[in-house]
């Protein structure tokens, strides 16, 4: 398992269209991949968008993303580029 912590920096918080697009990534892995929002005490799936939707996941919010499977590295990695780079 394989796991980081991030502060979400989007100003308008991880909504609609950035959880599409993150489940769109997520799914792409056969890894699992949660998320968690420390600050709501809320976890997901992120493959799941009805999941994401209600991770409640606004502006400096603080997020665990963990990753379990045999592409785990490279799954991390992308969730978290994208959580990182994004910012609608």
């Amino acid at each position: 398992m394989k796991e980081k912590r991030i502060i979400l920096r989007a100003k308008n918080g991880l909504h609609a269209r950035p959880a599409s697009k993150l489940v769109r990534i997520a799914s792409g892995f056969k890894s699992n991949i949660e998320i968690e929002n420390y600050t709501q005490k809320v976890r997901v799936n992120a493959k799941s968008i009805l999941s994401m939707l209600t991770l409640g996941a606004t502006y400096g919010a603080e997020l665990l993303i963990q990753t379990s499977g045999p592409d785990e590295e490279e799954a991390l990695n992308a969730v978290v580029s994208f959580l990182n780079d994004f910012n609608e």
